[in-house]
Parts: structure tokens; sequence; C-alpha cells
């Protein structure tokens, strides 16, 4: 049996001590172990790994964690199951990159979720799913119908009891509604190195400004458009004798590579948010 536990709380000596004897009592043995510190506001991150030989009842686990130590060091914890696959909804509206890059990992056990459907506001990609022979749902989004729309998306969500969604190139905004009960769970790609060039077209204002470089940023969805805690990100560069159309190949290159990562890390559960921002462990 293997745990994960992710903890941040406010920074003081003895809390890796702690843990580790505490998970040593349990007769666990640690494997992993990363921590950070936040010394502008005094806050300490931890992901810790550990293997049990005997299996344990976890939920005995979790209360003897909260008294022992969470209530003792003012701990914002989660503990989670190392067997456990979560899953993973995808949107997606059109552009079909991102969508088949993320069912190739899957298909080849790269990616450790279960796919129970994937949402699209169009049908242009229902035929990828029936390739990969996953559920395919067709929500059409219009301002008049945008409402119902997210009732139904939700509805879908909690019937399938999704754990995470991925917004594979999505291209409708996500309201609140979905945000509230998702929050930190939704994960965006973005076609541009936020936050600069951000907008419709980001290539052509990059192009436009005669840009070395050009990126793609992968974040968490928040309220506020595009403003989400960064996951990952990556560039590369381009020169004078690149056309637009260069810049959108060399775009959707690194829109498929930068959202894999950050999927595969918030899958590993190596993200931690804290005010807005990510820690991002090895």
């Amino acid at each position: 049996m293997k745990l994960t536990i992710l903890i941040h709380c406010p920074d003081q000596s003895g809390i890796i001590r702690s843990v580790t004897t505490f998970v040593h009592q349990q007769e666990g043995n640690v494997v992993y172990l990363d921590q950070h510190v936040d010394k502008q506001v005094g806050v300490f991150f931890m992901r810790l790994e550990s293997e049990f030989e005997k299996e344990l009842s976890l939920e005995a686990f979790k209360k003897g964690f909260e008294q022992e130590l969470a209530q003792q060091f003012q701990m914002e914890w989660d503990i989670y199951l190392g067997a456990y696959r979560p899953k993973m909804a995808i949107f997606v509206s059109k552009y079909n990159h991102c969508l088949y890059d993320l069912l190739s990992r899957y298909n080849s056990e790269e990616l450790s979720v279960d796919i129970p459907f994937i949402l699209s506001n169009h049908r242009d990609l229902e035929y990828v799913a029936e390739q990969f022979q996953i559920p395919f749902y067709h929500v059409p989004v219009t301002k008049q119908t945008k409402e119902e729309a997210e009732n139904k998306q939700l509805e879908l969500l909690k019937k399938h009891e999704v754990d995470f969604i991925v917004l594979a190139r999505y291209m409708q905004i996500v309201s609140p509604k979905l945000i509230d009960v998702y929050p930190q769970k939704i994960i965006n790609i973005h076609h541009s190195f936020l936050p600069a060039f951000v907008g419709a077209k980001p290539y052509h204002a990059a192009f436009e400004r005669g840009v070395k470089i050009i990126g793609a940023t992968s974040h968490y969805v928040t309220s506020e458009l595009d403003a989400g805690p960064i996951i990952e990100q990556d560039v590369t560069a381009v020169s004078h004798s690149h056309s637009i159309k260069d810049f959108i190949a060399k775009g959707r290159d690194l829109e498929r590579i930068v959202l894999s990562r950050a999927v595969q890390l918030h899958v590993a559960r190596k993200t931690m948010v804290y005010n807005n921002k990510t820690v991002i462990f090895s």
C-alpha cells in the first residue's frame, strides 16, 4: 500500500521529524520526501510518499494524523492512495492536437488516469472519441443556453464521479458555477507564454512585435480569465524567417507538451496551490 501526503502550514521546527516518525510508527517506510519553505510568507510545503507492507485503515491513519500532527502544526493537508486512478474528463472544441496527444498517452498507459468521457460544444471531434472508444457528449453552448449547458456538464461530471477536468483547447469561458465545484481541478492550456500576448490571436500579436520566442502556458482555471496558478510553461525560438503559419505550428507542438506535463504533475500529486501560485515538486 502506498500513500502520498501533501502538507502546507506555518513554517516551524520539527515538522519533518514529526511526520516521518508518525509514518514509522504506522509501520510505513518513507520512500520520497520533498519540501520547500516560502520565506516571504513563512509557509512550509512538503510532499511525502510512503509504503506499507501491511494493509492499514486509511480512516484511522487520517484520524491519527489529524490529532497528532495537523492540529499541532496548523496543517492544511491531503492524503492520497497511490493505487487510485483519478477520473479525468476532457473538454474540447474544434482543435484536435491536444486531444490526440492526451489520448495517445492514455492509450499507451503513460497517463495513469481513467477517462469517463469527452465533452465538446461541437461535434467536429466526435470521431476521435470513437477511435479511442471513449464516450462523447455534445453540449452546445450559446449565450441563451449557457446556464443549461453548465447544468448538463455538472450532471455528467457528478454522474461519472470525475476528479478533475482538462480543457484541451475548449474555446468557452468556464464560469464560477463549474470552478467552485472543481477548485484547482480544472487544467487549461493557453496558447501563449502568459501573461504576455493574451487574447484571441496571440501568435499574430507576437509576430507583429517581432518576438524571438513563443510559448505556451498551462494553469489551473480561476474566475479571473487566464490568471490562475501556473503549472507548466515552455518556449521555443523563432526568427524573422518564420511566418505566422510557422508560429502556429510551433505553438501547437508546445501546447501538446506543456499540457501533458501539467496533467502528469497533477495526476502525480506534485502540485500545490497557495496564494494563486503553485509549488511544483520534483
